[in-house]
């Protein structure tokens, strides 16, 4: 490893926490949570790894030894890995059969021969199912839980409506195949204790989907799974690209088993086209937060895990279509405490749609593999890494946490005189969001009040003037809203991420402005603040 990936790695290492090794292994589900064998809750903070293109190789392995490249997914705070598998690599005889090395050369692939000779001299003459199985006990060894994602049948880039491989009966989507290849898989890493769950299907999509072959075959699935490897979680995906589960409301999956199922679903950006930046960001996150509820979440609250196993955005920054998406989607994602895998690992890819070395925008790591494509995007995720409440929890008396995902940070006082500030949620305040509408200190006479246009937001033990009641408004539901003699006001953030009070911005209509900085969520919590009660 170079010099400069060594920095790199040190810099991530001191800026994110490490997520704790998970150890009383396999997981099942209690109510809406994953739990481990004490009942206490596991959160899903996980990251996709490609190993689905037509190499069948995980990506970047050219680019980096494996080890440091599951050390660096510890450092970055992920505790879990969705790693990608097509079909073919296991159904398959003449893939099955080629090395690692054979591979790359049937792709003319010679650069990257030359990089896996270099990084991972033991994995290159491996056969590719051993190469997989590799990957996976790396990850072990570094505490990093792993769901086996079966990604596509035909290895290669995922995914459109008429690419034979999206539904049953597909050009390359036989039914029996698939069930057999996923009870080869099952059984392959029956015993492996870090692979926590098996992805039956990712993204279900074209003109043959139907309802009534969903549950015949993925109820099917999902029993050779549970038979082949009963420790395992069992994740189904939905239609539509994975974006409609709504099926399910009034025909609950029919199993043999109990504690085990979960469901997944994706959401990106562009999963609304370009509604982000063609409307405003406050009703299109209002209208799109409420339609992934009445296809997805109302899942949650019949009491099943939801697993959003895709996400993402372009981490070069400019897509404004992605920036305002994400900012929304974060605070959706803290409010209800979900189980995610980020889109993606991927610096770079061996080959990708007949493109060699092809840049991977929405990936954490670089090209190279060595440097993060983004620090800050890390930094907006880490609260999300631990759970902020569940089974085995109950830390303290429930409360809330006042996050700005726009920064993945959250309000906190320095004293009772210093301005509040945003800082890490681990040390966030409890606050308490009360029928009157204020916003208190839980534990304290203290409330939050406006003190007008441009002004730091303060503590007051006056709590009954209307500058101290808090309107939850807009579409979006996460602006925070005051008012100050005649004027209405709304929390926000000055640069230096000190809390004020301005003008309630891009309210509605507007679609130039953006309404990121004002967008808080009151997401309820139950754990301890870290350091926070020494500042007291």
């Amino acid at each position: 490893m170079g010099s400069s990936c060594f920095f790199s790695f040190l810099s991530v290492l001191s800026l994110l926490i490490i997520s704790p090794a998970v150890t009383a292994l396999p997981l099942h589900t209690s109510s809406r949570w994953l739990v481990d064998e004490a009942g206490q809750r596991v959160k899903l903070a996980c990251v996709n790894w490609v190993t689905h293109l037509e190499v069948l190789v995980a990506e970047g392995l050219s680019k980096q030894p494996v080890d440091v490249i599951s050390k660096r997914i510890t450092s970055m705070g992920f505790n879990c890995v969705r790693l990608t598998w097509p079909l073919y690599l296991v159904t398959n005889d003449s893939l099955a059969s080629l090395t690692v090395r054979q591979s790359f050369l049937s792709l003319g692939l010679s650069e990257s021969i030359s990089g896996l000779q270099a990084n991972n001299p033991s994995i290159i003459d491996l056969s590719l199912i051993q190469a997989y199985q590799a990957v996976v006990s790396s990850l072990g060894a570094n505490n990093v839980m792993v769901i086996l994602d079966n990604h596509i049948s035909k290895p290669g880039w995922c995914c459109s409506s008429s690419d034979g491989n999206g539904f049953f009966g597909d050009q390359y989507f036989n039914p029996d195949l698939w069930i057999q290849g996923l009870t080869r898989m099952a059984t392959i890493f029956n015993g492996v204790p870090n692979v926590i769950g098996m992805s039956l299907r990712n993204e279900l999509r074209g003109p043959r989907q139907n309802v009534k072959d969903w549950y015949r075959y993925m109820q099917g699935g999902a029993e050779a799974v549970h038979s082949a490897n009963p420790d395992v979680l069992v994740i189904l995906s939905g239609l539509g690209f994975d974006k409609d589960l709504s099926f399910i409301r009034n025909q609950p999956v029919n199993l043999t088993f109990t504690g085990k199922l979960v469901y997944e679903m994706h959401w990106y950006g562009f999963s609304d086209g370009k509604s982000w930046e063609s409307g405003n960001p406050n009703q299109v996150c209002g209208r799109v937060v409420n339609n992934m509820m009445r296809l997805s979440g109302y899942l949650l609250d019949q009491g099943w895990p939801l697993f959003v196993s895709e996400f993402g955005m372009d981490l070069r920054g400019n897509n404004v279509n992605d920036n305002r998406f994400m900012d929304c989607f974060l605070g959706w994602a803290a409010e209800l405490d979900l189980d995610f895998a980020l889109w993606t690992l991927v610096g770079s890819y061996y080959l990708r749609e007949g493109i060699v070395g092809l840049n991977e925008y929405y990936g954490v790591l670089d090209w190279n593999w060595c440097g993060t494509r983004n620090l800050t995007f890390l930094q907006r995720i880490s609260a999300l890494q631990t759970p902020f409440q569940g089974p085995g929890l109950s830390e303290t008396n429930l409360h809330k946490v006042i996050f700005h995902p726009s920064t993945g940070l959250c309000v906190l006082r320095k004293s009772m005189l210093d301005p509040l500030t945003l800082g890490p949620c681990a040390a966030s305040d409890s606050w308490r969001y009360t029928p009157q509408k204020t916003l208190s200190l839980r534990g304290t006479y203290f409330c939050l009040q406006a003190e007008g246009l441009g002004k730091p937001a303060r503590l007051s033990i006056i709590c009954t003037d209307p500058n101290s009641k808090w309107e939850i408004i807009s579409d979006s539901k996460m602006h925070l809203s005051s008012t100050v003699g005649k004027d209405s006001v709304c929390l926000d953030v000055d640069p230096n991420n000190t809390i004020v009070t301005n003008t309630c911005k891009c309210l509605n209509r507007d679609n130039t402005c953006d309404p990121g900085s004002q967008w808080f969520k009151l997401v309820d919590s139950t754990r301890s603040p870290s350091y926070a009660e020494s500042l007291r």
